[in-house]
């Protein structure tokens, strides 16, 4: 029976395929104390064993996943990269470039310290820092052979090898980094709540990121209490600051000044989080529906930030909810959410949805960039020509001392992804890829090329785990701890990063979203998201162009 269903999977490629990312994804999913492997390593695992029965995915669909995923990458991290470069978060590219070249200088003298087979090493790196594009990258380069490996040595051996090297390292790459990021803040003294606190320019209180669902209520003052209030005291009283307030007397919108004052029989309509509709808010009269009201203030839209007149302006600078009369609801940065805080400084890219009337939305998106109202479409020529471009470009190369030179595939790829995903923050009716649509291009190509990945190297595995196992697990151990304290030590002496900015910023150096999560937790705030994606859009161009460098040695 159980012949006749691996010849039955042999003849359905599609099916093996949905099949192991399927399995992959419930592998991934399986929680053991709060600790999961993911949805990557639970692809390569289930990889790995179909791949042990010998099961076999088609070159060229390894290859359209891998485009996929590393032209997203570098879409991603366009909008910042080149921004970056010219403002304070130099400071991020060298973290990120310190972090890289350690994990890189540890895994090259490891494998020739305990003289492991070609291509371990760049599985090392990939597993160490918990980095996909590395091992992206790395296959990519022996399978297209921009990479000629040793001689006597198979390119389907080297690729075994690297796969190895990940499979075994990944895991205390994955666990282990959350560990120490975990137990750094108490072995090393510090408060990130307070940190973060004094970043954010707090009191005592730190609010939740979670967005609250947004309502929209409508009251008649009659309560003679808020009458005697003037308009300016009333505000600091019972409004956060984000919520938009429209009041209307005698049928006729009224514009207040500092001193006004409401009058009994005011209709006061408010937009705003659930959270803000508190007792005193509705201690000021009737809730009554008025349809009339509100039927004009439900546009929801996303900006993005594009005009440099308000790049590295504070939001409470903008005062969104006075000046045009609409609910800011969030705000991402490199699809990170931040905290809405009226110290909380716009960067370039960001993308602020809000809520109100239509046409004062319009007006903050010409003030403060773009609308991005059709989110759901993807301009698909510019996608598939960028693709195209990146993938051209990684077949250019130039000869130093006979040896061939130049971006390859990843590097080829990369590059067009950051061009365009810069242009696209430049010109945003250009290269249009809504969030939705970039994740599942970049997780659903990224699985595909792990897959393949597994299928590959599956054949093997168990003789290469018997091995060079126990050695694998010892120094990927060693690259992943060893950065962690080099990046800290650097990032605090050299670079002076407050503690509480630079763990989120060595958790994006390490490319592990799941360690920020754990950063985030311990500070009580989003504030380590900062350094985060400071360090990001750096750490992937250099992992990426380290998984192809690190071959040749």
């Amino acid at each position: 029976m159980s012949s006749q269903l691996f010849h039955l999977l042999q003849k359905q490629p599609v099916l093996t395929l949905f099949l192991i990312l399927g399995i992959g994804y419930l592998i991934g999913g399986l929680k053991i104390k709060g600790f999961s492997l993911g949805s990557v390593a639970g692809v390569l695992f289930a990889g790995l064993f179909f791949g042990h029965f010998g099961f076999k995915m088609s070159p060229g669909a390894q290859s359209v996943g891998f485009a996929l995923f590393i032209f997203s990458v570098g879409y991603q991290a366009g909008p910042r990269f080149f921004d970056v470069l010219m403002e304070d978060g130099v400071k991020y590219f060298f973290l990120a470039l310190v972090i890289a070249a350690t994990g890189f200088g540890l895994a090259v003298v490891a494998t020739k310290l305990f003289d492991l087979p070609p291509g371990t090493a760049a599985g090392i790196l990939a597993g160490g820092l918990t980095s996909s594009p590395t091992l992206a990258a790395a296959q990519e380069a022996i399978r297209s052979g921009n990479m000629v490996p040793p001689a006597g040595v198979s390119p389907d051996a080297v690729i075994g090898n690297i796969t190895t090297g990940y499979a075994i390292t990944y895991i205390f790459g994955l666990a282990g980094l959350i560990a120490i990021i975990k137990l750094m803040p108490g072995v090393l003294g510090i408060d990130l709540a307070a940190e973060a606190r004094k970043i954010e320019g707090q009191g005592s209180k730190v609010e939740n990121i979670t967005p609250s669902p947004v309502e929209i209520r409508v009251y008649q003052v009659t309560n003679e209490d808020f009458t005697r209030i003037p308009a300016t005291e009333l505000k600091q009283r019972y409004w956060d600051g984000f919520a938009v307030t429209r009041v209307e007397r005698d049928g006729e919108i009224v514009e207040f000044s500092p001193e006004d004052t409401l009058k009994l029989g005011d209709v006061v309509t408010i937009l705003g989080e659930i959270t803000c509709f508190t007792d005193e808010i509705k201690a000021m009269g009737e809730e009554i529906t008025a349809q009339k009201c509100t039927r004009k203030m439900s546009d929801t839209a996303q900006i993005i930030v594009t005009n440099k007149d308000v790049v590295g302006k504070k939001l409470g600078e903008l005062n969104l909810a006075t000046s045009f009369g609409v609910l800011l609801t969030g705000i991402k940065r490199m699809r990170i959410p931040l905290r809405l805080s009226p110290e909380l400084t716009l960067k370039k890219g960001d993308i602020l949805t809000v809520t109100g009337p239509a046409d004062h939305i319009d007006l903050l998106g010409a003030k403060l960039g773009v609308i991005d109202r059709d989110v759901a479409e993807t301009d698909m020529l510019t996608f598939a020509l960028g693709i195209a471009a990146g993938s051209v470009l990684g077949l250019f190369s130039v000869k130093v001392g006979g040896v061939s030179i130049g971006l390859g595939s990843a590097g080829g790829l990369l590059t067009s992804g950051l061009v365009i995903g810069f242009l696209r923050s430049v010109r945003p009716t250009f290269g249009r890829l809504p969030d939705a649509a970039r994740w599942i291009f970049m997780e659903f190509g990224l699985l595909i090329f792990m897959a393949g990945v597994g299928l590959r190297a599956g054949g093997d595995i168990v003789e290469t785990f018997i091995q060079a196992g126990p050695k694998l697990l010892l120094i990927g151990i060693v690259v992943t701890t060893a950065p962690v304290a080099v990046g800290y030590i650097f990032g605090r002496r050299i670079l002076k990063i407050p503690a509480v900015l630079l763990l989120g910023a060595i958790t994006g150096s390490m490319t592990s979203g799941a360690s920020l999560s754990v950063v985030t937790a311990e500070a009580k705030s989003p504030v380590p998201a900062l350094g985060y994606t400071g360090a990001y859009a750096f750490a992937n161009v250099l992992l990426t162009i380290a998984g192809s460098v690190i071959l040749f040695f």
